[in-house]
């Protein structure tokens, strides 16, 4: 009997730590940095632009960095209200502002803006650190 007990320890030890270092590992994720995530807004945004008897359209891909777990679940939470705030965004430009040369970091630049206001409204902090755009096509 006593030989069954010894055995049984020491083939449990192992295992025991095993799950001490897995513990240690867990807590030292808690002071590490939080982890960066990228939000896309999907399916992308697609819309028309622009005044006169033309129609032009845009389809943009939006991916959004946000740092943490709570921040990428707020993101996610008020995605309807960043969705539309771009769209109207988008749909006020005209086909200069469009077709300048500098024309897709500046929109990208007020899109960052205009989605950390909504989220600031929203949240009481910007949580948006960049937009991104995975793709724009303008037509």
């Amino acid at each position: 009997m006593k030989v069954w007990i010894a055995l049984l320890l020491v083939l449990s030890m192992p295992l025991l730590a095993q799950a001490s270092e897995e513990k240690e590992a867990e807590e030292g994720k808690e002071g590490a940095a939080p982890v960066v995530a990228y939000v896309s807004l999907l399916p992308a945004l697609v819309g028309n632009f622009g005044a006169g008897d033309k129609l032009k359209f845009f389809k943009a891909d939006i991916s959004l960095r946000v740092t943490g777990t709570e921040a990428e679940t707020a993101v996610k939470h008020h995605e309807p209200l960043i969705r539309n705030q771009l769209v109207m965004l988008f749909s006020q430009q005209t086909e200069d502002s469009m077709g300048a040369p500098d024309a897709k970091e500046i929109l990208r630049q007020e899109a960052l803006k205009q989605v950390q206001a909504v989220l600031n409204q929203e949240e009481g902090k910007p949580l948006v650190e960049d937009l991104l755009f995975n793709n724009l096509i303008i037509q």
